[in-house]
């Protein structure tokens, strides 16, 4: 039985051109040989598996060939190329920092860079995870790095540029090397499943390639673990299976579901994909992915932005036709909010049910007006039952239930939360439009006598206190500040309350009718008026030293001054 070799060793790149998605740096790398400009240093940083190791090598090889190409690749041929390629060049020295990081390991280097090559013109030292030494071998290395000899190249390699000295970073020329995209992952493996004999679907591929993150060795390990997996034969549903990744499938039947209002398919979608394990945090974030994969479907200008192979392309461009782009604004922010509100939720299935609810709504109608953001209100699954009210039933001092409205009149924020907290309708003129106040108008109650109760403190606290537990949940900061206020009665129909800056004042300003009307019916008088002003800000009393209150004193009596001096004394 043969030796096996995992393919990330097996077809790891020789030469320039078979290094996969670095062709700007390849290209500078083998100008600068080819026209003999050289620098003594060079660094390497970039994501791992990208091929910066692998650069090196190539690079090393190349400036020691005896009979280098026209374009700056190595024979392969000469001697120099053989004892690369047998690993027994004593020319090409690798130095693992993360292993090797102390002082004594770089003074052993410095000593082994006055030994000069003994084939070929250099003597190249590649130093990986060079971020890993330690402060003091770092600058062991200053003066060397800086001027070695003429026969010495240092390549220097790391994944985290940001820990490097910036004395360092002065003395190499930096590559900086770029995550390997989807496309051209997708294109080596399908080379290396074609040269190994295996069959493998494009969705497979592209599937392991957004695994990998831009990693071709992650990428080829995912490979020969799917190889393993599925004898060979890799589907794009095994590929889901083995890596616990949800299917496409499920989003595109999903987003159907959203453009027919189908509330109930998606919830039944739902507990299949939860009972199949799949973690519900990960299925709002890749369902946020899908509507925004399909938002850039909908362009040739911003199609490049989707990762994805051609037959996945054309399947995300078939359905964002049929998408409205209002509708993937507002589902993008649906799925974004729940996806934000899902990691504090105590009941977290719930939350991923309402998102699928009011997404299943989203095109259900047009209403004018409406914006980017989803409503915040959920409309009912099954039509309620509207309960009619007498018009001439007495205001109770209790918090009332507010009637239950038709969801195509679903008032705007401002009237949503008068109607919450039972406010008067002659309070709605100032946030309404004029559609709005005539329907106020028209639903007002019939005149009364005017009540005027005397004012109790004790009877304005606790209205005070029940108005602010009436304040619906988008006033809940305002609530809060209003629980740390106390209201004092300063005549027959005035009450004052202090806030603490202009900004919280200016807070109250929208919703002083509102709280104006409540409190009126709470304390049955229809004269109270709320009076908010600023307290004053309270001076800070500077705590002064023995010494500074030795000279207070001695300032105000001359008697404790003469004392002090015609006795000598100091106080410590």
């Amino acid at each position: 039985m043969d030796e096996y070799i995992v393919s990330a060793r097996k077809y790891r790149p020789l030469t320039f051109d078979s290094v996969v998605g670095q062709r700007p740096l390849t290209t500078t790398l083998k100008n600068a040989i080819a026209t003999g400009k050289l620098a003594h240093a060079y660094l390497f940083c970039g994501p791992r598996g990208v091929g910066k190791t692998t650069c090196a090598r190539i690079f090393a090889k190349a400036i020691n060939c005896l009979n280098p190409q026209a374009d700056g690749d190595a024979c392969g041929e000469c001697e120099s190329c053989r004892a690369f390629n047998e690993q027994r060049s004593m020319n090409i020295h690798e130095l693992d920092a993360a292993s090797n990081n102390s002082v004594e390991d770089i003074r052993e280097l410095c000593k082994q860079v006055l030994i000069p090559p003994q084939i070929g013109r250099y003597k190249v030292f590649i130093i990986d995870e060079v971020h890993m030494l330690s402060s003091a071998a770092f600058n062991a290395f200053l003066k060397t790095l800086e001027e070695p000899p003429s026969y010495v190249i240092f390549i220097l390699a790391t994944t985290e540029k940001h820990k490097i000295l910036p004395t360092i970073l002065s003395r190499c020329q930096v590559y900086d090397f770029q995550r390997i995209t989807t496309q051209d992952t997708i294109e080596h493996l399908q080379g290396v499943a074609a040269k190994e004999g295996y069959s493998a679907e494009t969705e497979a591929l592209s599937l392991i390639a957004q695994k990998a993150d831009g990693g071709m060795r992650d990428a080829l390990s995912i490979f020969d673990q799917m190889v393993s997996f599925t004898g060979g034969n890799l589907t794009y549903d095994l590929v889901c299976q083995n890596l616990n990744v949800l299917s496409a499938e499920y989003y595109f039947r999903l987003v159907d579901h959203f453009l027919k209002n189908e509330v109930e398919p998606c919830l039944l979608l739902l507990n299949e994909i939860l009972q199949k394990g799949f973690d519900g945090g990960n299925f709002i974030a890749g369902l946020a992915s899908h509507m925004r994969d399909l938002l850039v479907s909908r362009d040739a200008q911003t199609l490049p932005l989707l990762e994805a192979s051609e037959q996945m392309r054309q399947r995300y461009h078939e359905q964002a036709i049929r998408c409205q782009p209002r509708f993937l604004y507002r589902a993008i922010k649906l799925c974004n909010d729940c996806d934000q509100a899902y990691r504090t939720s105590r009941n977290k299935r719930l939350q991923l049910e309402i998102c699928l609810i009011q997404a299943a709504q989203l095109t259900e109608d047009d209403k004018p007006g409406a914006g980017l953001r989803p409503e915040k209100i959920l409309k009912p699954i099954f039509e309620r039952l509207t309960a009619s009210r007498k018009n001439d039933e007495a205001p109770s001092p209790a918090p009332a239930t507010p009637k239950a409205m038709p969801t195509a009149a679903m008032p705007t924020k401002p009237a949503s939360t008068a109607a919450r907290m039972n406010l008067p309708k002659v309070h709605l003129k100032a946030f309404s439009t004029q559609k709005q106040q005539q329907t106020a108008d028209n639903i007002a109650e019939p005149p009364r006598e005017k009540q005027a109760e005397p004012l109790q403190p004790e009877k304005v606290y606790a209205a005070w206190l029940s108005l602010a537990n009436q304040m619906p949940q988008e006033c809940k900061f305002m609530a809060v500040r209003m629980k740390s206020m106390k209201p004092v009665i300063v005549d027959e129909k005035t009450l004052q309350v202090m806030a603490n800056s202009e900004q919280v004042k200016d807070d109250f300003g929208p919703l002083l009718p509102l709280i104006i009307g409540r409190l009126r019916q709470l304390l049955h008088n229809d004269f109270v008026e709320l009076d908010i002003q600023v307290a004053e800000a309270e001076v800070v009393r500077r705590i002064y030293s023995k010494p500074e209150r030795l000279r207070h004193l001695m300032e105000k009596n001359p008697a404790i001054k003469l004392l002090t001096e015609s006795l000598g004394l100091e106080l410590d």
